[in-house]
């Protein structure tokens, strides 16, 4: 393409850049109509100035002023103008002038940006007869990316098999194109027909790069199939493509979320072996990992070793130790390992001092929470709406709601407002100090001000209202939840089923518990639903049908605990006449969670026993010696030991 004389060049510079500049050309029209020729009575503005197109003679195909047309495509299309461009790609056909396909390209760029695919697709299918602009693959993958990156995976599909399949258009897919159909299969969930693409590539002369092999083998871990995608790992080498640093960090994350820390480490080796130097994802991901484990020493080595070897850790990287050590209940090493973040010159994000004063609340130590919120505060460190919800949950929890009010106050004068978590912590705190008509002024706050009320909030009203004695109320909301169409958890059902046995109304809160086990794996009842209705069984001096109950719960495979232990040991002993002192109850007990396989539970009721200082018998004792020394277990944890050594 020519270029612009200088003389045309200070004409665009003086016209058409000062134009930009102010924005002054078009009115800016988001809506993108389509491209169609203006009625005869309508002429429009012209985008830059006549006197460059008079000027100059023609340069074969192009006229003068033809790339004047193209840096206005491009320039509008960088604004996102699609009024604009509308106007002078109708200009460029009124004055025959030649269209390039990378104008079109800039133009399907701008769509990608605007979230506007169909448009996209659209402009791309006109190209030849209306712009009389020849479609190469370029302009195939630029539309392409735009529908996947849009996550229209489906059209993505539909796209590539007309295009593809239509001769007259006569595209053939480039390792690009593969790259992209890939991706959407692979998001689609059609990993089988992503495998298929793959193996055709060669059928078309189109050698798979590095990143075709890292899309496949990202699709195959995200459904578990891990080895398969280790198996393209080998494949890629052979056939001559050097792995980067993506293809392995696909594969440790994959076998890290297993918990294959062993495989992880041989892929890591396999990295240096290959010239591949780990990098910072490579590093969060195995910290992660470790975190995972609860191998919270190794993952804090790991992160001296990433600075030693010249990997700046980020917030992530720091925000995957602090948040793993207070999980363990170690709170105050995830402060300390702020500090050392600090010393680093990272400064620690919201999310840091949320997860670090929540875990120290959790642990009782409210101090330190406290003097933590003050030391953010003099950072500079703005909180948002999750670290106020944190610090509104933790003073619930030190038993101070009254507290917790006035940083909510403070929370909605600085702008943040208060999410359902921070209502129904503050509730539950209200509802746990007595203060229940407090609690209930939030939840018609909650109202007023248009928060969603979600699941744990109806919940922690039940809760409440159960606890206080007000069944009726309780029932109340219960109906709103079910007339909204709410599907709540086994939190739910075990607070009502609690307030209405404490009520005496165990058959309802037996007919609920039936209710809930029709109900989804998240709302099953678990084993406090279970010691609900058995306690309210013994009190009422049905022990049969807490029994019956007790047989139910093993065999859905929820295993008793120290509570239920209890509740029996307590109705033997005063119950019956004579009284049994529930030692063969336990030992029943224990027989029966063996033939089920159950080898925890039974160990836990083993366990009460002893503390009980009721001896299991002799049969009980063999069974139990004779499951703990079977060969597999024993290698087992032989070789757990081995890998926490050495892992």
């Amino acid at each position: 393409m020519p270029k612009c004389p200088t003389h045309y060049s200070k004409l665009l510079t003086s016209s058409l850049y000062q134009r930009l500049k102010n924005h002054t050309l078009f009115p800016i029209d988001l809506k993108f109509s389509s491209l169609s020729i203006p009625s005869s009575n309508e002429e429009p503005e012209p985008p830059i100035s006549e006197e460059i197109f008079r000027k100059g003679p023609n340069f074969g195909a192009y006229k003068s002023g033809d790339s004047t047309f193209y840096s206005l495509i491009e320039n509008y299309a960088s604004l996102g103008d699609f009024g604009s461009l509308e106007k002078v790609l109708d200009r460029m056909k009124r004055e025959r002038r030649v269209f390039v396909e990378r104008s079109f390209i800039a133009v399907f760029r701008a769509f990608g940006k605007a979230h506007l695919p169909n448009q996209a697709v659209d402009l791309f299918h006109r190209m030849v007869d209306e712009f009389q602009c020849r479609r190469t693959v370029k302009s195939f993958n630029s539309v392409l990316n735009v529908i996947v990156q849009e996550g229209h995976y489906a059209h993505a599909l539909e796209f590539y098999d007309h295009v593809v399949g239509d001769r007259s258009m006569n595209i053939s897919p480039n390792v690009l194109s593969y790259n992209l159909i890939i991706k959407a299969l692979c998001r689609f969930g059609l990993v089988d027909k992503a495998v298929e693409k793959f193996r055709e590539m060669p059928v078309r002369d189109c050698a798979p790069d590095v990143f075709t092999y890292c899309t496949l083998m990202d699709g195959l871990c995200k459904v578990n199939r891990v080895d398969e995608a280790v198996f393209l790992l080998d494949e890629m080498q052979i056939e001559g493509c050097s792995p980067s640093p993506a293809a392995f960090n696909v594969l440790i994350d994959a076998v890290c979320k297993k918990g294959d820390l062993g495989r992880a480490a041989k892929l890591v080796d396999n990295m240096f072996l290959k010239g591949c130097v780990p990098n910072e994802v490579t590093y969060n991901t195995l910290i992660h990992g470790l975190c995972l484990q609860g191998k919270l020493e190794k993952a804090i080595s790991l992160l001296d070793r990433m600075v030693l070897n010249k990997c700046v850790p980020n917030d992530v990287t720091y925000g995957t130790i602090i948040n793993g050590l207070v999980k363990q209940g170690r709170s105050l090493d995830g402060a300390r390992v702020l500090i050392s973040m600090e010393e680093r010159g990272r400064r620690a994000n919201e999310y840091i001092y949320s997860v670090l004063v929540s875990g120290l609340f959790k642990e009782g130590k409210s101090e330190e929470a406290m003097k933590l919120w003050k030391e953010m505060m003099e950072k500079g460190c703005k909180p948002n709406t999750v670290v106020y919800s944190a610090l509104i949950d933790g003073l619930c929890l030190d038993g101070k709601p009254d507290e917790a009010k006035e940083v909510f106050c403070e929370m909605v004068r600085n702008g943040c407002m208060p999410n359902s978590y921070a209502y129904s912590s503050l509730m539950r705190g209200f509802f746990r100090t007595g203060q229940s008509q407090k609690a209930i002024l939030l939840w018609k706050e909650m109202a007023a001000n248009n928060v969603v009320r979600n699941e744990v909030c109806y919940s922690v009203i039940i809760d409440g209202f159960c606890k206080e004695g007000k069944v009726k109320e309780a029932l109340m909301v219960w109906k709103q939840i079910l007339a909204r169409g709410y599907k709540l958890d086994a939190v739910a059902y075990s607070s009502m089923i609690h307030g209405l046995c404490n009520d005496g109304l165990v058959e309802q809160g037996l007919k609920l518990f039936n209710d809930m086990l029709s109900q989804e794996p998240e709302c099953q009842p678990d084993v406090i639903t279970y010691n609900i209705l058995l306690n309210a069984l013994c009190k009422q001096h049905t022990i049969s049908r807490a029994i019956d109950l007790l047989n139910s719960m093993l065999d859905r495979g929820c295993d008793p605990d120290l509570v239920t232990c209890d509740i029996f040991l307590t109705t033997l002993g005063e119950k019956l006449d004579p009284p049994q002192d529930g030692r063969e109850f336990l030992n029943e007990l224990v027989v029966r969670l063996f033939k089920r396989q159950r080898t925890v539970g039974a160990f836990r009721i083993v366990e009460v026993m002893l503390k009980k200082f009721f001896p299991p018998t002799a049969c009980t004792w063999t069974t139990v010696v004779q499951e703990l020394c079977k060969p597999k277990k024993v290698r087992a944890a032989i070789d757990k030991c081995w890998s926490s050594l050495y892992c």
